[in-house]
């Protein structure tokens, strides 16, 4: 199997905004069909995507077969009000407001949960991450909730907090996890908690002029320094690029993140298992039938 595990299909990876507003009065077959040809011309057969506000995830899902890939996907994200996540997702107020979420989410044909747990890494402040994280309770109980329902958990998290909360509540992947510490690296190790790094949301913007490359740099060192430490210490990995994400095409994506797997942990038979080893996990967990 040859999987992208974190994907977007709504996005384009060139202008948010633009490719939003595309599907904003009707989704469109078209645009998707062409993302999904990307998949398919590079042999991906697999894609978990990570929600949106319009139903094209879902409408991918229905087109995907035709192209031989098998495609899932949480419809939205839930994120607490006030918080990261309203560019992919529904909001709560409380937990009642969640569980109401969840069960939304499983009636429009979910296959998983995906909750929004903090904000994104800071590119004006090294090692900071924006926003306020959720309270680890209250990532526990969310956590707890879907799974009481018979989904897996994907959650979008970074920072030391956020992520030792996601892990401790037990999520089935953490997405991103941006400037973990080792002792976090090393609670994802014993974890059964599968890491999605999505490397080329960062590597990708080097040298595109958004973010100047001193800026970038030392975000990819720390990142790549945690996975090898990962990697190590025999934590679940998977490859997934956050396709549709700036400088992140569908499909070429993919090709990108599993590049910079190969690059940081190099090139055997051994790191290559792992990996596949980890897709299957990601697809084993995440796929509901």
């Amino acid at each position: 199997m040859f999987g992208e595990c974190h994907a977007h299909i709504i996005m384009d990876g060139k202008n948010y905004r633009k490719a939003v507003e595309l599907h904003a009065e009707q989704v469109q077959d078209d645009v998707i069909r062409r993302h999904l040809k990307a998949y398919q011309d590079v042999g991906v057969s697999f894609v978990r995507d990570g929600g949106d506000s319009y139903g094209v995830s879902r409408r991918a899902k229905e087109l995907a077969p035709e192209y031989g890939i098998d495609y899932r996907t949480p419809v939205f994200a839930i994120h607490k009000e006030g918080h990261y996540g309203s560019i992919v997702g529904r909001s709560f107020r409380n937990l009642r407001e969640y569980y109401q979420r969840v069960l939304e989410a499983r009636e429009e044909g979910a296959d998983f949960i995906k909750i929004m747990t903090t904000g994104l890494l800071d590119f004006d402040n090294h090692g900071k991450v924006t926003g306020t994280p959720l309270e680890a309770a209250e990532v526990r109980e969310m956590a707890h909730i879907a799974h009481e329902e018979g989904f897996a958990v994907m959650s979008h998290t970074n920072g030391v907090y956020g992520v030792q909360a996601a892990l401790e509540a037990g999520v089935d992947s953490v997405e991103h996890g941006n400037y973990m510490d080792e002792e976090t690296v090393l609670m994802l190790a014993q974890s059964r908690t599968v890491w999605v790094p999505t490397l080329v949301t960062v590597r990708n913007l080097m040298g595109c002029g958004r973010y100047e490359d001193r800026v970038i740099r030392p975000i990819m060192d720390h990142a790549a320094a945690n996975l090898r430490l990962a990697y190590e210490k025999g934590a679940m990995i998977a490859p997934g690029s956050d396709a549709g994400a700036y400088q992140v095409p569908h499909g070429k994506g993919i090709e990108d993140e599993l590049s910079a797997f190969l690059q940081i942990l190099g090139d055997t038979a051994e790191v290559r298992t792992r990996l596949e080893n980890g897709e299957y996990e990601i697809y084993r967990r995440f796929c509901r039938n």
